[in-house]
Order: C-alpha cells, then sequence, then structure tokens
C-alpha cells in the first residue's frame, strides 16, 4: 500500500523529533511505498539537510513553519468576509464565547466547522497566509475575548497577549494553505500516519476531509501536556488561548483517526483526558534497536562493581541537582563509588544547567587523592558519547543506571539500560513504573535520600542486581523492541486499509476495475492459488471470474520535492 507519512520538525531530517523510529519503521515496511510531507521548525534544521532515504520513499515534499513565506495572494470583499467569520468562530471557541447567532452547536463542531471552513477558503483562494498574519486577525481573536461569555483569562488578555496568540495560531495554521491535498498529492495515498499530533496531524485532517483518506495518529508526546510543561511563565491568557487550541484540535484529530496510538498508558490517559473515543486507542511501544547493546548485555562482566550511570540529555527536567546530593549521601556509605554523568546539553538553558551542575559536583566532591603523592581526581564525571573515553553509549558501564527526572515521557535511556542487562533505579514520573514493570527500583522525585538508599541497597548486594538485570533485558527485548513496532504498525495499517471505503475507481490494463489501487493482500509473499470459477463470477463483471485481475500498480519514478 502507499502511505502518506506526515511528520513535524523530525523525519526526514537530520536532527528533530520522532527522526529514528520513523526511518526505522520505513525501512522496516521495505513492501509499503512512502511518500513523506513534512513540516520543519527551523532554518538549522533545514541546513543539515535529510538523513539518507529508504528505497521505498516514493517522494518528499517539506513546507516551512519556520518562516512566513508570501503567498501573494489578495482576498476579495466576500472572501475577506468568510475568513472575518471562520477566524472569529475558531477565536469564539478557544475564549469560550458563544456563537454570534447565539446557537447551541457543541464547541468541538464550531471548531471543526471553523477550522474546515478556514482550509476550503484557503483552497479555493490559493492561500492564507496574509490574512492570517493581517490585522483583521487579531481584531477577530480580541472582539471573540471581549464577547460575552469569554472566560475571565481571555477577558484579560492584552495587546502583546493578542499579538503573541494570533501570531503562534498564524504558524500552526500555515498547513491550511499547502497544496498537498489533491488528487496528486495526499489524495494518492491509501492512508495518512501522523507521526505526532498538532500541526503535524493538520494536514491529515484536511486531506481526509476533502478526499476521504482514513487518518492514522501516532502520539509519543501528547501535545498539550508539552505546552503545559514548556510555557510555565508565559501569561495566563497566552497559556489558556493556545491549551484551548492544542485540546480542539487533538479532540478533532482524535475524532476523525480511524486509529489512535499511544507510546506509553501516560500518553494514553492524556489522550482519553483529551477527547479520544477508548475504542480507537491502541499502545504500541517506541521500537529500540538491540543489536548494539546486545555483548553488553549478555555480559555481566562489563559492569563497573563501583559505577553508577546517568543517560541522558542535560536539562533542569533531570534534576541532576538531586542527584548529585543523592550521591553525597552514598559516599558516605560507599566511598569507593563513582557517578558517571553522560549526556549533551539541550540548548542555552541546558548548556547552562549543565556548568551548574559541575560547579555544584566540585563544591561537593573536592578533588581527592589516595596519598600526598598522587593526583587527585573528582568521583563524579560529566562525558558526552563519541569521545575517546566513551566511543559508544553501550560503553557506558556501572553497575546501576540511576534516573532522576521530575518530568518524562517515554524514558528510552531506561531503556537501553535495561537492554544492557543493568539493574535501575528510578523517579515515579511519566512512564517509568509501565517501563520497568518490576525489574526496578522506584522512588518519589526530589527525594534526594530517598535515591540514595535505593542505589546503595543495590550497591550492596551484587545477585538482586543480577536478577533484576537480567529480568529488565528479557522484558526490555519482549517489548521494546524495532521488530514489535514495525510488526504493530504494519497490523494497524492492514486493519484501518481493510475497513476504508473504496473512495476512487482504478482500472487494469485492459480497462475494468481493480476492487483496490494496491491491495494490502498484494504485498504478502506467498503465492495464491488461481481462482475457480463459480455461479456467481460467470455471471459477474470480468475482473471477479476467470481472468484474475492485476493485483499492483506501476510504481512512478521517485519526485522530490523541496
Amino acid at each position: 500500500m502507499r502511505i502518506g507519512l506526515l511528520t513535524e520538525g523530525g523525519y526526514p531530517y537530520v536532527s528533530g523529533d520522532a527522526r529514528l523510529w520513523c526511518d526505522r519503521l520505513v525501512r522496516g515496511l521495505a513492501q509499503h511505498e512512502f511518500d513523506v510531507y513534512a513540516l520543519s521548525r527551523s532554518e538549522h534544521q533545514e541546513d543539515e539537510g535529510w538523513t539518507p532515504l529508504s528505497p521505498n520513499v516514493r517522494r518528499v515534499r517539506t513546507a516551512s513553519l519556520w518562516m512566513a513565506e508570501d503567498d501573494g495572494v489578495v482576498l476579495g470583499r466576500r472572501a475577506r468576509r468568510r475568513f472575518t467569520e471562520c477566524f472569529g468562530e475558531l477565536a469564539a471557541v478557544l475564549c469560550g464565547a458563544s456563537s454570534e447567532g447565539g446557537t447551541s452547536t457543541p464547541e468541538a463542531d464550531r471548531f471543526a466547522n471553523a477550522l474546515y471552513g478556514l482550509a476550503e477558503l484557503a483552497r479555493e483562494e490559493g492561500g492564507l497566509a496574509g490574512a492570517l498574519r493581517s490585522e483583521a486577525a487579531v481584531r477577530a481573536l480580541e472582539r471573540a475575548c471581549r464577547a460575552p461569555g469569554a472566560h475571565r483569562a481571555a477577558r484579560e488578555a492584552r495587546v502583546p497577549d493578542l499579538l503573541a496568540v494570533a501570531a503562534y495560531l498564524e504558524r500552526a495554521l500555515r498547513p491550511l494553505s499547502l497544496d498537498w491535498y489533491e488528487d496528486d498529492g495526499l489524495g494518492a495515498v491509501d492512508l495518512c500516519h501522523a507521526a505526532s499530533g498538532g500541526p503535524a496531524a493538520l494536514p491529515g485532517l484536511l486531506a481526509r476531509h476533502f478526499t476521504g483518506v482514513p487518518l492514522l495518529v501516532t502520539e509519543y508526546g501528547v501535545r498539550l501536556r508539552t505546552h503545559y510543561l514548556t510555557a510555565p511563565d508565559a501569561p495566563p491568557a497566552v497559556r489558556s488561548l493556545l491549551a484551548a487550541f492544542h485540546g480542539r484540535l487533538a479532540a478533532e484529530a482524535y475524532g476523525q483517526a480511524e486509529v489512535v496510538t499511544a507510546g506509553n498508558t501516560h500518553a494514553r490517559r492524556w489522550q482519553e483526558r483529551c477527547g479520544a473515543d477508548r475504542e480507537k486507542l491502541r499502545t504500541v511501544y517506541p521500537g529500540m534497536d538491540a543489536r548494539p547493546f546486545a555483548e553488553v548485555g549478555e555480559s555481566a562482566e562489563c559492569a563497573d562493581p563501583d559505577a553508577l550511570v546517568w543517560v541522558g540529555r542535560v536539562e533542569p527536567a533531570k534534576d541532576l541537582v538531586s542527584l548529585l546530593h543523592a550521591f553525597a549521601e552514598i559516599r558516605k556509605q560507599e566511598p569507593k563509588t563513582r557517578l558517571r554523568i553522560v549526556g549533551a546539553p539541550a540548548g542555552a538553558e541546558g548548556a547552562a544547567y549543565l556548568a551548574h551542575c559541575r560547579a555544584l559536583a566540585d563544591h561537593l566532591f573536592p578533588d581527592e587523592a589516595e596519598g600526598p603523592h598522587a593526583a587527585g581526581h573528582n568521583p563524579v564525571s560529566f562525558e558526552e558519547v563519541g569521545g575517546p573515553e566513551l566511543p559508544a553509549l553501550a560503553d557506558a558501564s556501572g553497575a546501576v543506571t540511576v534516573l532522576s527526572s521530575v518530568v518524562e515521557g517515554f524514558p528510552i535511556g531506561l531503556v537501553e539500560a535495561m537492554l544492557c542487562g543493568r539493574a535501575t533505579v528510578s523517579t515515579d514520573v511519566g512512564a517509568v513504573v509501565e517501563v520497568i514493570g518490576g525489574t526496578g527500583l522506584v522512588v518519589p522525585p526530589r527525594n534526594p535520600r530517598a535515591l540514595a538508599e535505593a542505589c546503595v541497597a543495590l550497591l550492596r548486594d551484587p545477585e538482586r542486581r543480577e536478577r533484576l538485570g537480567a529480568a529488565a533485558r528479557a522484558r526490555a527485548l519482549e517489548l521494546f523492541t524495532v521488530e514489535q513496532n514495525i510488526e504493530a504498525f504494519h497490523s494497524i495499517y492492514l486493519e484501518i486499509v481493510s475497513r476504508a471505503p473504496v473512495r476512487r475507481v482504478v482500472l487494469d490494463a485492459a480497462g475494468e476495475p481493480l476492487p483496490f489501487a494496491v491491495p494490502a493482500e498484494a504485498r504478502v509473499p506467498v503465492r495464491w492459488a488461481a481462482p475457480t470459477p463459480g455461479p456467481a463470477a460467470r455471471s459477474g463483471p470480468r475482473w471477479a471470474g476467470d481472468s484474475p485481475a492485476r493485483t499492483t500498480t506501476p510504481v512512478p519514478a521517485p519526485e522530490r520535492a523541496r
């Protein structure tokens, strides 16, 4: 079959979210064709280029979310009136205000009508880039905030708040103006797979609206939760209005999707909170490549019995400060223990946090020397993968792997430790308990004493460490490998396509209609028996009779659009 893969800020670019699992998915389903529709987040991401593409990627089309491009469209009087009405209704839903007509239409329907009204107008006029950046959009948002029934945070919005919200909505709604929804674009695929919610799911919604293409939405992190975590210092009006937008867009995507997959139960609960139907939900864990960790995981001797290891991106949410204070307690009971912090900082905030952690480590652990003529050393080391001391992540050996986060989605570093057969001590956040499933110790977040006690308990009990490590590796190989991830999505693809109605008639070389353009079962690697003519076949069309219809269509030459 032919899948339209929708991404934002990730695949096929070298850097970004969901890059690895999308690439593994595409390569793992080599029997299917993929058309990639990618939204980029920054100029730097575009300059870095694409990751090498799998041969079954038929074409790539990209669009920018970071740069506003002038489409040259000037709306006439009627089009401007339609835009003002649709955008004003969308803004009214976000503000909680009643509709201008005073109707009792549910807010979900009002949001959908406004969104698809803007999409149809963009399709007719050739784009809405200028209109979404216009003063009319800001004024429509202001009227909605001042309208009767608007919630308190919206009523208190000031001009800078209105400008910030309008600018965000303009970026998020840029997919409305793209030319991706015709019969030679997303209308030609058998299935749209959005690799995340938010703007990545919007092209899938529009493809379903215009051409009836079924939609699959996958989320390893729910956009509404991310908004709450990443914008704590934003003004209340901005936080409230953007949270309403994320919530309404997510509810519409969940409602229109045939299937919604979550990367863990924690994300699944958020999806249910945002309105997802339980009947549509599936849990598909991220797939990790177990091969780099095979040698380490099968050899317990590789682990340093006196070392604790932390692996991840260095940022405040990882709470390395609590880990360092916990390590100070550990050193009082186990003086030979070392702490290896492996990871690179995430942006400028991460770099500042790393510098703070280094200074705290120097303060808590002055350089120690075994004698008056020996060089001192600090028991805490900060390392990055790829250096001479740590060429590969699997070389970060230690008796216990520690996770000290206060916020966590799916703990990839924890799964990598499990694949290495290491015992783990983790804070009870995000999907941690679901991932380890009883194969490691769990403590409350921001509790250095509890973290220290758990680490000391494992450091003093090598047999327990070995038992937990073996159980953790077995669990990771069963649930979190690339193979199970690919198989799960393959089954979901077949399930969706088997239920999808025929959207267009496709003819074979003889001019006879085919039941499916590219039937899913045509890719099954078995030898089919010749059909046996029956009474029904004799009186039916030729493609149902003695002459079997051709079940594949010619594959066009690859095409890439930038």
